[in-house]
């Protein structure tokens, strides 16, 4: 390495002096951002025991399976709904809202039945048939309450004690709950193929009354009942399209990982063949959109030399004189239109002809740093096969974070309220004890009121925060996905650091240089690595905040807020953005160098402002080059998925398998290779960067 001069202060801020003998990542270093590094143990230690409260007080079962009115969970084994798995509503109609459904805290009776009705009747046309035919007691029967057993009781008393329900409508199972079977038919909302039906007091009523009725509810917000029948519709036939796709996928996944094994030996094949064509591509790839705008100059020209001896190619007829036009061909027929088109064209030519000229040396470092990346690859392949690491360490994270936010929803006792079928009781929606409730004076003043179950909740001082427990879980949640992600960035810029101060190639280059910088990572710089991702993390936390407010804000009327959250969103956007560009450079500097987040983030700081043009035309090379590639990579498999799949390929014909739908192993074929190759080049772009700040 040839010797250099003293490096200026401001290269870093600081006087630095240039140490010939430097040959790459310091090895004798020691720990970085302690006291972060303790917080970091702490709050892990802090997230296992919040896992292991949740577990203890959660219960999964609350939002598998739906409760009736007693607080006993429909289609459990060993109760007496094991036979019973779907909830029914007694008067679905005063369920206003299908998020109360799913919550169960509907204000009406529920009960676990084995099906749901499939047919319309009444208490009272039951009552009627039941002196001629049992039968039609005992298909009514299944929809009362167990144990009772008198058809002979009046309506109003029925009504009364929420024995039975007044009437019932054809339905369909909804997660685990029976909903009415709407079917919308040429714009017309019917049930079973009827737009009409008798009521519990047997009154004709319309089956648009069904979708209106929560309207004398009294219950906000209102149902919207065409667009839930068009969902439940389209997700029960979705039940059948999803059982062929499973088939689908046990009959193909032989060949899907065939497709993705191809993927992975394309994108190592591309990424190693970049140090010979990464010029050829990058050159060809210029001088070809400077041919592609040349010729739309050129075609240009043609149209406005032809449309000039037309009538409307004159240059008395103007754009502004035909003013605006739904048909914008029309504008293709004025020769001024074709003017502006090879004016603009002309000038992203001139463009793109000076920035070559004037970067074109930068453009030459950034087509060597790229054949230095491949080659570095070549000679750490282990670098490659990382990223399966840290989808490991992110599943883990996912998962934990998944489960524990399960058992904190589902955390508490039952609680149950009054429910009263008059409108005004004093005691409505007050909570109950069921054991207690008929020695108290609720029934008196409220006659046929129940206390019923509603949800799961408590008054603890646990159960008070468990919403600010969520958000504690979604924030280390955040903080570990950013550290497991810097720990692979840091991780991988040691070990192409490694390759970058090794002076004969590849004598010089450690035995083991990944697991090398990986432990050096973990063991000197596991509290600069967490500072870093908790910058990030906390930002991610307003983003998500922000989201939330939008959501929310999304049907009022104040346009000033609405506008003042747009603008909160896009600020905190490109903050995100910013902080994980430095972030990046950051740990490429701690890999190197073993110093602390802020210094580190400081040097690499000065160091890309001093070279802000390379930085901005390697950043663009780069991120072009490697979207080519996956592109590339996915589009030539997804091909030859294609032509395989629809037989179109006669060698292999007999091998395809029989599919009900051939897009689903292609599009999965498809995915699981952008995703592959995008694996393979972030690699390839961390090693580039690294390189480029080693340089």
């Amino acid at each position: 390495m040839a010797r250099k001069t003293d490096i200026p202060p401001s290269y870093y801020g600081e006087p630095r002096k240039f140490d010939p003998g430097f040959r790459g990542p310091i090895h004798n270093r020691g720990c970085t951002d302690v006291v972060c590094c303790v917080v970091f143990v702490i709050f892990i230690l802090g997230y296992i025991a919040l896992g292991t409260v949740a577990w203890i007080h959660g219960d999964p079962r609350k939002v598998v399976y739906p409760t009736d009115s007693h607080g006993q969970f429909c289609g459990q084994q060993g109760t007496p709904n094991a036979n019973k798995a779907i909830l029914f509503y007694f008067n679905i109609l005063q369920c206003a809202n299908p998020a109360v459904l799913i919550n169960l805290q509907c204000p009406t009776t529920q009960l676990c039945v084995s099906k749901c009705p499939d047919r319309f009747a009444t208490y009272l046309d039951m009552q009627y048939n039941y002196r001629y035919n049992k039968s039609y007691w005992e298909y009514y029967r299944q929809f009362c309450k167990p144990g009772f057993d008198n058809p002979r009781k009046s309506v109003a008393q029925v009504l009364r004690d929420e024995d039975c329900p007044s009437m019932i409508v054809p339905s369909r199972p909804f997660l685990q709950r029976c909903f009415p079977d709407f079917i919308t038919r040429n714009g017309t909302l019917t049930v079973a193929n009827k737009t009409v039906f008798k009521d519990g007091l047997g009154k004709t009523r319309s089956v648009i009354d069904l979708r209106d009725a929560a309207k004398d509810s009294n219950l906000e917000p209102r149902v919207n009942w065409t667009a839930i029948a068009g969902g439940i519709t389209s997700l029960l036939d979705a039940k059948e399209v999803g059982m062929k796709i499973f088939e689908d996928y046990a009959n193909s996944w032989y060949w899907i990982l065939i497709g993705l094994v191809i993927t992975m030996v394309v994108s190592l094949a591309f990424i190693l063949l970049l140090r010979f064509t990464a010029g050829v591509l990058l050159w060809l790839i210029i001088f070809g959109v400077i041919a592609v705008v040349g010729y739309g100059i050129w075609h240009c020209y043609w149209e406005f030399s032809t449309l000039r001896g037309k009538p409307y190619g004159d240059g008395d007829v103007t754009i502004s004189d035909i003013g605006f036009q739904t048909d914008f061909r029309v504008y293709l027929q004025l020769s001024q239109t074709w003017l502006i088109f090879m004016i603009s064209l002309s000038v992203i030519e001139a463009v793109i002809i000076i920035i070559l000229i004037f970067l074109r040396r930068r453009v030459r470092i950034a087509i060597a740093l790229l054949k230095e990346g491949s080659r570095a690859i070549g000679y750490i392949m282990s670098t490659l096969f990382y990223p399966i690491i840290t989808f490991v360490l992110l599943a883990i994270c996912i998962a934990y974070w998944a489960v524990t936010a399960v058992f904190l929803a589902s955390s508490g006792d039952a609680v149950y309220k009054v429910m009263s079928t008059p409108d005004k009781c004093v005691y409505a929606n007050l909570t109950c004890d069921p054991e207690t409730f008929s020695q108290t004076n609720v029934t008196k003043v409220c006659p046929g009121s129940q206390c019923t179950f509603a949800f799961y909740g408590g008054e603890s001082l646990y159960h008070r925060y468990i919403f600010v427990l969520q958000l504690c879980n979604l924030l280390v949640f955040l903080w570990l996905v950013n550290f497991t992600n810097a720990l692979g960035q840091c991780t991988l810029a040691g070990a192409f650091a490694s390759y970058y101060w090794a002076l004969r190639k590849p004598q010089d280059i450690p035995s083991c240089p990944l697991f090398s910088s990986f432990s050096r990572a973990v063991r000197y710089h596991t509290g600069s690595l967490a500072f870093g991702s908790l910058i990030l993390a906390v930002v991610q936390m307003f983003r998500i905040v922000l989201e939330y407010l939008d959501h929310k804000l999304k049907g009022a009327h104040n346009a000033f807020a609405r506008f003042l959250i747009c603008c909160l969103k896009c600020c905190f956007w490109c903050l995100e953005h910013f902080i994980k560009f430095m972030n990046r450079n950051a740990y490429i500097m701690i890999a190197i160098y073993g110093k602390n987040f802020c210094t580190s983030a400081k040097d690499a700081f000065f160091l890309l402002m001093r070279n802000v043009v390379r930085v901005a035309v390697l950043d663009k090379v780069t991120d072009f080059l490697l979207f080519l590639g996956k592109v590339l990579i996915s589009g030539s498999v997804g091909v030859l998925a294609f032509f395989f799949f629809t037989r179109k390929i006669p060698v292999i014909q007999e091998e395809v398998p029989s599919l009900n739908y051939y897009w689903v192993p292609l599009l999965t074929v498809i995915f699981g290779s952008y995703l592959i190759a995008h694996g393979f080049f972030n690699v390839y772009a961390m090693c580039v960067d690294t390189l480029f700040l080693c340089f």
